[in-house]
């Protein structure tokens, strides 16, 4: 027989209580009735936690992913999930409190910071959690929660502690120098933070001993400028080099700012930094946090990625460049190409923001050249109907058309991409030369075409973030600031459903966001653009039968688009 007691550390009700189990402890982040309590028969890898809904069990499985509670799905093999009435999934990141007893904690000085104290209700609960979904029927369970991003009212640091870092890994975005500026001013105007560094030149910077001391002085107008002050590389991730960084430096706050590879990089280090390191058998108090960047949009799960709104923006003007061109002379063609290597959310919402835009090309949507319905005919139609159009196509779109025709050997950058051919001059040259060769256009009248090709991707990349991005920057960068001091760890920041949220490594890794061709939003484009589909029945079919095996991304799920949509910056935080 197991004797369980459940303690409650805090001296508030706002904090969660602790299981201390054959020395074992765990955080419970429900705060509904706990007592303690002898319950027969109870085995030695079995905790048991009384709630207002009955006897929850909670599985001890490894170290830093556990409680896991009455859920032995794969999908959670490795997550600390808490699972509760009606359906209810919470998925939620891991805590210090997990695998180090007794520790200290503070109040959190933003009581007394004359900024935030007349702010009401400003620190978060500690039950607040945000649905995956928002929208639902009477009858479909609550589903999958994430635990709601802010300042709790206590802390697990003091200011003269923390020995924070900064990286930023991967391509260039906007809002990167808006990110890094607003973590060192977070940590230091809300938290007392004094000491940050910043790693020049990605992961390998780590153990390069290349640092950067982040004062206020330094980072102050930082955000005015494009690119990444702290420079930034691909690959160069040696886990064993960058863990023994850490602790040679004494580094306990780790942010890593980066896109789905960089962030896989993140939860390797958390992994063997804290569940099988020096750091968790010395009972270390260490944080690796993520901030997701992709300025294609391509990471799961969150509704947008920073930087996003930047480059959409920025596509307008070569969008409206190109329909100038194409407007101002007989048969004119303008070809646009925008990023996208795996995801064709910048072409798709640049398209629907433009109106301009004649034929869109995403990487999601196949297309066919040749034959009926084939992007050729369609060209020819449109130039016969208006007398110029404009092409917008994502740089991964159209790839095997390439690869059919020059048999290239597939090479890959440092950080494991593809290489891309590039398929916007591919494109011009074909619709200037077989078209024309193979006499596509009417023989009655031999026309000549005018073709503009305008790249403007590292131009995008390398613009500071506009005023809607440095504003979701500012709290990405502060809600990652607020986990890291209330003793969160393994996770990233990222909004869900217009709040933000503290998300598992492991679900931002777990796949990529793209466009789905057969919901409202795509839909939207081919009614503006008035294009072909470019699909056969049977390619529908197919996708939609894909579509049902896998669940679909967050920020275009068809239940929830609308709401999506809609979104203001107002509802942030």
């Amino acid at each position: 027989m197991d004797s369980i007691t459940f303690y409650n550390n805090s001296s508030s009700l706002k904090e969660s209580p602790r299981i201390f189990n054959n020395s074992s402890v765990y955080a419970v982040p429900s705060l509904t009735k706990f007592s303690s309590v002898t319950f027969p028969g109870l085995g030695r890898n079995k905790s048991c936690v009384r709630k207002n809904s009955g006897w929850n069990f909670i599985n001890r499985i490894g170290f830093g992913f556990s409680p896991m509670t009455s859920n032995t799905s794969p999908k959670y093999a490795n997550m600390k999930v808490v699972n509760g009435e009606f359906g209810y999934v919470l998925e939620d990141v891991p805590h210090f409190t997990d695998y180090i007893p007794d520790l200290p904690i503070y109040s959190n000085p933003l009581k007394d910071n004359p900024a935030y104290s007349v702010v009401k209700q400003y620190f978060v609960d500690m039950d607040d959690t945000v649905p995956q979904k928002i929208v639902v029927h009477k009858d479909t369970p609550r589903g999958i929660h994430f635990r709601r991003a802010g300042p709790r009212q206590k802390v697990y640091f003091e200011a003269d502690e923390v020995q924070a870092a900064i990286v930023t890994c991967g391509g260039l975005c906007p809002g990167l120098n808006t990110v890094i500026r607003e973590i060192v001013c977070g940590l230091y105007h809300m938290y007392g933070v004094k000491r940050v560094l910043g790693i020049d030149g990605g992961y390998r910077g780590f153990y390069s001993r290349n640092t950067i001391n982040l004062t206020q002085k330094v980072v102050n107008d930082i955000h005015k400028r494009g690119g990444t002050i702290l420079g930034t590389s691909r690959g160069g991730h040696d886990t064993s080099k960058i863990v023994d960084s850490i602790q040679d430096r004494g580094i306990n706050q780790v942010y890593i700012i980066g896109g789905d590879g960089t962030q896989r990089g993140a939860s390797v280090i958390y992994e063997v930094a804290l569940c099988a390191g020096e750091v968790r058998k010395r009972g270390l108090k260490v944080v690796v946090a993520g901030i997701p960047k992709t300025i294609d949009n391509d990471i799961p799960v969150i509704d947008r990625s920073f930087g996003f709104d930047t480059a959409v923006e920025e596509a307008q003007r070569a969008i409206n460049a190109a329909h100038v061109e194409a407007e101002s002379i007989e048969n004119g063609i303008g070809v646009v190409k925008l990023m996208g290597r795996y995801s064709g959310f910048i072409a798709m919402y640049a398209t629907l923001a433009s109106r301009d835009v004649d034929c869109c090309l995403i990487p999601e949507s196949p297309f066919y050249l040749d034959g009926p319905g084939g992007l050729y005919e369609f060209v020819e139609k449109r130039l016969k109907e208006n007398g110029h159009m404009v092409i917008v196509i994502a740089e991964g779109a159209g790839q095997e058309l390439l690869t059919e025709t020059q048999n290239n050997t597939i090479l890959k950058d440092a950080s494991g991409n593809k290489l891309l051919q590039d398929v916007g001059l591919f494109m011009s040259q074909k619709i200037k030369v077989v078209i024309l060769t193979k006499n596509h256009f009417s023989q009655q009248r031999k026309i000549n075409i005018n073709l503009k090709y305008i790249d403007p991707t590292y131009m995008i990349r390398a613009i500071p973030s506009n005023a809607s991005d440095n504003v979701y920057c500012t709290l990405l960068a502060q809600s990652a600031v607020h986990g890291a001091m209330a003793g969160y760890t393994g996770f990233t920041s990222g909004l869900v459903n217009g709040r933000q949220t503290y998300i598992p490594f492991n679900r931002i890794i777990e796949g990529q966001n793209k466009v789905i061709i057969t919901d409202r939003m795509w839909a939207r484009l081919l009614s503006s653009t008035n294009q072909p589909s470019f699909l056969f029945p049977n390619n529908v079919k197919a996708m939609e039968a894909k579509k049902g095996e896998e669940p679909a991304t967050q920020a275009l799920d068809d239940s929830n688009l609308d709401e999506v949509d809609n979104k203001e910056i107002a509802t942030y935080g």
